[in-house]
């Protein structure tokens, strides 16, 4: 597969079909959402306009050489790959893409333990994570269909923190399997979904504003306005 494999749509709806590649500026960086393999894994590669030669994939899920191509048509060398999720659905071409860019692999502390291929760097809750010209994204541990998976919050290149995101910015997070239209991910028993609501909550809900865009690790995108209602019919529903 070559760059010109790839056809890149500015029309940027968040709902996409295997393979299809959407990009949404947001400040000065370009998040590019595409779906790979069996599952249909989105995978978001962030460029920062101002400096492509440091941009940072989201999920390594599969398919690597639509990934190269990817990075390719957008004009970006990726140096970090950060995994959401130890799911296996999730790692399919990690090990292939860190050697071929050399890239940085950054996940979870509580998840690293069960990915083959070793982390660079762990991540916490509040960590910050740079790429590009100084793009920052804040890291949030969201524990229950994980040991626990890492989200990202990009908040336009800006400095941020979960606590107090910039106002005047849209702030974009990537949450992999942990939060979908319509409810939190899939849990092995009531204990872990209670425990994924209750960081889901805390870390997304009651830390970013309405219109901040959620991007989940399958399928299309939410906001965090349009799921707040739920949340106590979520609890009701239980696992």
């Amino acid at each position: 597969m070559t760059a010109h494999d790839v056809t890149i749509n500015d029309d940027y709806t968040g709902d996409l079909s295997r393979h299809e590649v959407q990009r949404v500026r947001v400040g000065a960086i370009d998040v590019y959402k595409t779906s790979v393999g069996e599952m249909d894994n989105n995978c978001h590669l962030l460029v920062d306009t101002r400096a492509p030669e440091r941009s940072l994939l989201i999920d390594a899920c599969d398919e690597a050489d639509h990934l190269k191509a990817l990075a390719d048509a957008a004009g970006a060398t990726v140096t970090a790959i950060v995994t959401t999720h130890s799911h296996g659905d999730h790692v399919q071409a990690l090990a292939e893409l860190v050697e071929a860019w050399g890239a940085e692999h950054l996940t979870s502390s509580l998840d690293a333990p069960d990915i083959e291929v070793p982390a660079d760097r762990l991540l916490d809750q509040g960590d910050t994570v740079t790429f590009g010209d100084g793009a920052t994204l804040v890291s949030f541990i969201l524990r229950g269909h994980t040991r626990g998976g890492v989200g990202l919050g990009l908040d336009a290149g800006e400095p941020a923190n979960a606590e107090s995101p910039a106002d005047d910015a849209p702030i974009h997070l990537f949450v992999g399997d942990s939060l979908f239209p319509g409810g939190v991910g899939k849990t092995a028993n009531q204990e872990n979904f209670a425990q994924l609501l209750h960081d889901v909550e805390e870390r997304i809900f009651d830390a970013y504003p309405d219109d901040a865009t959620v991007h989940p690790g399958h399928g299309s995108d939410t906001t965090v306005g349009a799921e707040r209602p739920h949340l106590e019919e979520w609890r009701n529903r239980g696992w």
